[in-house]
């Protein structure tokens, strides 16, 4: 039986895996969603002092109380810092690390060193604007910056969209030299264009490179996609793409 941990991007939480969790367990997996401090149904907990560390260790302790092993590793989008550090924190608990759509940080790096600078100073001027300073707000996360079209899913995912802390964007992310033998994937989220199209750099040095038809939020509007990707990681396939519905792509956290 696989097991997954699945790690959800900014302003989301656990319940944005919900469609691609029931498609693993369908296939009997076990499958992990955790909410990450200061946001989803833990919104109440949010606060200045959370820090990228605050959810590697929300993480951490997932698969350290269900002592978990040769666990497959998901984060998406912001959540590819996340488990990047917990990879290398925990390598021994790691069987592959896959990133969905997500910021793949190099040592050193934060996440503002994987995003164009137009977005650091968007994010940094909506945070003083609307957020305190310490939050960027839910209204930078629009509909076509999530990849999603359909009245169903702008219902389910909009209202569930809460505040994200901002020092996490702006802390770095240190790795040891064995981060380099965790077994990678990337899953990359081309939005309505065709197929084969270049690599995006958050990829670079990952052999295992796949591309969904669909937008950033694939869990949500290609979830069965999304689930047959994991599975295909899991099985350490040769990287292969997969078609879902059509989203406009952007760049993205």
């Amino acid at each position: 039986m696989t097991t997954y941990v699945l790690v959800h991007g900014a302003w989301h939480g656990g319940w944005c895996w919900r469609k691609v969790r029931a498609a693993l367990e369908a296939g009997g997996a076990e499958v992990h969603t955790p909410t990450l401090t200061g946001l989803g149904e833990r919104a109440h907990l949010a606060s200045r002092e959370i820090s990228l560390d605050t959810h590697v260790a929300d993480v951490l302790g997932v698969l350290e109380v269900e002592d978990l092993s040769d666990v497959v590793l998901v984060g998406h989008s912001y959540g590819g810092m996340v488990v990047t550090a917990v990879a290398d924190r925990a390598a021994g608990r790691v069987a592959r690390l896959v990133y969905l759509d997500a910021v793949v940080p190099g040592d050193a790096q934060c996440l503002y060193d994987r995003a164009p600078s137009q977005l650091r100073t968007h994010f940094e001027e909506q945070a003083r604007i609307a957020g305190e300073g310490w939050r960027v707000p839910v209204s930078v996360a629009t509909p076509q910056f999530l990849g999603l079209k359909t009245e169903e899913d702008l219902r389910w995912v909009i209202p569930k969209l809460t505040p994200h802390p901002i020092r996490t964007f702006r802390e770095v992310v240190r790795l040891s030299a064995h981060f380099s033998q965790i077994a990678r994937t990337y899953i990359n989220c081309i939005g309505d264009k065709p197929l084969g199209q270049p690599r995006t750099i958050q990829a670079d040095g990952i052999e295992d490179y796949h591309e969904v038809q669909t937008g950033h939020d694939a869990m949500v509007t290609a979830p069965e996609d999304v689930a047959v990707l994991l599975r295909r990681a899991a099985q350490n396939a040769p990287a292969q793409s997969s078609v879902a519905g059509d989203a406009p792509q952007a760049a993205r956290p």
